[in-house]
């Protein structure tokens, strides 16, 4: 029950403009704004589905397809794909209020939107600074999306989903070649990618019990592959010390869900041993599944040429 003498109110339904990182709260004293930690309250969020030993980021992405916005096209990334995974629709489409507004549609009444995020550029003087220079920092921001399972009178040209069409024992174009990029050596006993000799070994496909599931594992090991001091020179030993090697299995999770989605294929949870270690860090570092996301996120743009400016950024 709502306290009665203190009530938060907050544009979560009909909203789908840009949201400020702040609540209201009516008190006795009068309205006041109270900083909304968006970062704690996400992570949260996915502690508590990793502790249910769920991953989050796992999806039928055969099925359903990556998450997109309904109007452009342009497929959402990062920790945004795992928000919207989170979300109980099976229709990948997104719109804003406004943008179901301006085709002639609308948000059900009694409908909850779904907070993304984003890092939006912003300008602050260094006063501390001789010189008092000006810089840019990246500054989170929270919006409101709506799936179109939620909206009515929506055009049928914006409900129409386009779903891969994949035969279970087929290869997956995208995914070959994706995994063409690197050196890859087949009839392995275990599935790793090796530094020192920048390869990745990996059973023959016939040895996975599906094909879904072989190249999960080769675009996980793929991700891996992006981390080498020759490509992206991914290195977290020293935010993260002992939990660094579960950190970058965390990147290559998260990679592969986000490759997987691009390729239309159903993601796999390639090492439910680590949730404990990824539990571990999330707990201890709020900001710890923004940085892996936006590692994972470099990690696909490297892989498939593609780069978004607009979806968020490295929160280091």
């Amino acid at each position: 029950m709502r306290d009665q003498q203190t009530s938060t109110t907050e544009s979560n339904t009909a909203c789908g403009s840009e949201l400020d990182n702040s609540i209201t709260m009516k008190t006795q004293q009068g309205e006041k704004k109270v900083q909304k930690d968006i970062y704690q309250a996400i992570t949260d969020r996915i502690i508590e589905s990793l502790e249910k030993g769920v991953a989050p980021w796992v999806k039928p992405w055969a099925a359903c397809g990556a998450p997109r916005n309904a109007i452009t096209g342009r497929e959402y990334s990062g920790i945004n794909t795992i928000l919207l995974a989170m979300a109980p629709y099976a229709n990948p489409l997104w719109l804003t209020y406004n943008q179901a507004k301006a085709v002639g549609a609308m948000v059900r009444k009694g409908e909850h939107g779904t907070q993304v995020v984003f890092f939006k550029p912003f300008k602050i003087t260094d006063k501390n600074d001789a010189e008092s220079l000006e810089k840019t920092i990246p500054l989170l921001r929270t919006f409101t999306v709506f799936n179109a399972q939620q909206i009515d009178n929506l055009p049928e040209k914006y409900t129409q989903v386009i779903r891969p069409q994949l035969d279970t024992f087929a290869d997956n174009e995208l995914a070959e070649a994706l995994l063409a990029k690197a050196v890859i050596e087949h009839g392995k006993p275990r599935a790793c990618f090796i530094p020192m000799l920048d390869k990745i070994h990996l059973p023959d496909k016939v040895d996975f019990k599906s094909i879904p599931d072989y190249y999960a594992t080769g675009l996980h090991e793929l991700t891996h592959w992006t981390g080498h001091t020759s490509r992206l020179a991914r290195d977290f030993n020293g935010r993260f010390g002992d939990s660094s090697y579960a950190f970058e299995e965390l990147i290559a999770e998260l990679g592969a869900a986000f490759l997987c989605a691009h390729c239309g294929i159903d993601g796999q949870l390639q090492h439910a041993n680590y949730i404990g270690g990824w539990l571990k860090v999330l707990k201890n570092d709020k900001r710890a599944i923004f940085t892996a996301s936006a590692a994972a996120r470099r990690a696909a743009e490297f892989l498939a040429g593609e780069q978004d400016q607009e979806e968020e950024q490295a929160a280091a």
